[in-house]
């Protein structure tokens, strides 16, 4: 289930976890990308683009306190959730 992650700078060792695990890996500076089937932050604070108003219709995932192998899992997970909910 690779997908395309879209992953905040500063997070190099996520990066290389989830490429590790067979996703394509973009990332957050200048933006984040239409075509991503996730983003994972370094908490939820950050205000990406200095925007309120940006929405996106994927799993995000807050990596703070968490291991590479932590984050790739929860991103596997909601990814596979996504996709169990939109077959129902």
């Amino acid at each position: 289930m690779a997908g395309r992650i879209a992953v905040e700078d500063g997070l190099r060792p996520v990066r290389e976890c989830l490429r590790a695990a067979g996703f394509d890996v973009v990332s957050t500076a200048g933006g984040i990308p239409e075509n991503v089937q996730a983003i994972v932050l370094n908490g939820l604070d950050d205000n990406l683009l200095g925007r309120q108003d940006i929405v996106r219709r994927v799993p995000i995932v807050n990596a703070d306190g968490m291991t590479p192998e932590q984050v790739a899992d929860e991103v596997h997970r909601r990814l596979q959730n996504l996709q169990t909910a939109r077959r129902v």
